[in-house]
């Protein structure tokens, strides 16, 4: 589908994929009731707010977490780009931390400006790990790492590689599991242009384990970096594109960028039924 138009649905009316019975994504149209079935989890997400970088970061963190406290999903993540581990950023991990249920992170390229370290941010956050994975609910979840600098690599500008090291990880962590997967990473795994350089070899780890296992078990994987709304599907896989909570990309006569806040902080809620659809609602 392209862009253009899934970013209208998913402000209007939401967008929901389906999981394992079928292979195409299908989409919601404005007030159009949907089968969803008995919801199995409720998953709070925003991703890219760039506290460092805009004037009001823990007023549109604090909007988020108020409203994932009334809502009460069973988890919420952000995924990268939030903020960099200096003590002046605690208020707004004090914020992050007003959230009364599970939280996860997602280690984003900004994330590490001003020379920190992985391994700092990692401390500051209170995150529990580089990479990782979980089960919830029937679901298992995998958070990966897009920040990595293959050996030898001395390309200028922020490391976008999943190295082999973690891939063999990924590929036994999904074989060691029978439960259908979501996969969060900060950079897109379908987009190797601006995404991660090795996609198209995580891909493949996606398919394999779904031809291995005879059935849809990676379904979704979701992303931020990209500051906007899309869903790709390739070999029966969907990858959605969660949009920035702060703000959208602008060129500017130099070939550079500027950035332009939005109104609103912007966030996305996902819920998995039991008859295998997935529905995301965007705020």
């Amino acid at each position: 589908m392209k862009r253009r138009s899934f970013l209208a649905k998913s402000i209007i009316g939401g967008v929901s994929m389906t999981g394992i019975g079928t292979l195409q994504p299908v989409f919601s149209k404005p007030n159009e009731k949907l089968a969803k079935g008995k919801a199995l989890i409720t998953i709070g997400i925003c991703t890219d707010l760039h506290h460092d970088l805009i004037p009001d970061g823990e007023a549109r963190l604090q909007a988020f977490i108020n409203e994932m406290n009334e809502l009460k999903p069973d988890f919420i993540i952000q995924m990268g780009d939030f903020c960099v581990p200096k003590p002046a950023n605690q208020p707004l991990m004090d914020v992050w931390n007003q959230f009364k249920g599970d939280k996860y992170h997602v280690i984003g390229n900004h994330d590490v400006d001003g020379g920190f370290t992985q391994d700092q941010v990692l401390s500051f956050w209170n995150a529990k790990d580089k990479y990782y994975s979980f089960d919830r609910n029937g679901y298992h979840f995998i958070v990966l790492n897009g920040n990595e600098r293959p050996s030898g690599d001395t390309s200028k500008g922020y490391p976008r590689s999943i190295t082999e090291t973690q891939r063999n990880w990924l590929k036994q962590d999904i074989d060691s599991t029978k439960l259908p997967v979501i996969v969060f990473c900060h950079q897109g795994i379908d987009n190797d242009m601006e995404g991660i350089k090795e996609g198209s070899m995580v891909r493949l780890v996606f398919e394999r384990a779904n031809l291995k296992a005879g059935f849809k078990k990676v379904q979704l994987v979701l992303s931020g970096h990209n500051h906007e709304d899309y869903l790709n599907t390739y070999n029966n896989v969907h990858y959605l594109q969660v949009n920035s909570a702060s703000y959208q990309f602008s060129h500017l006569k130099d070939n550079g960028y500027d950035f332009a806040l939005t109104k609103d902080p912007l966030w996305a809620v996902l819920t998995i039924y039991d008859n295998g659809t997935i529905h995301v609602k965007g705020k």
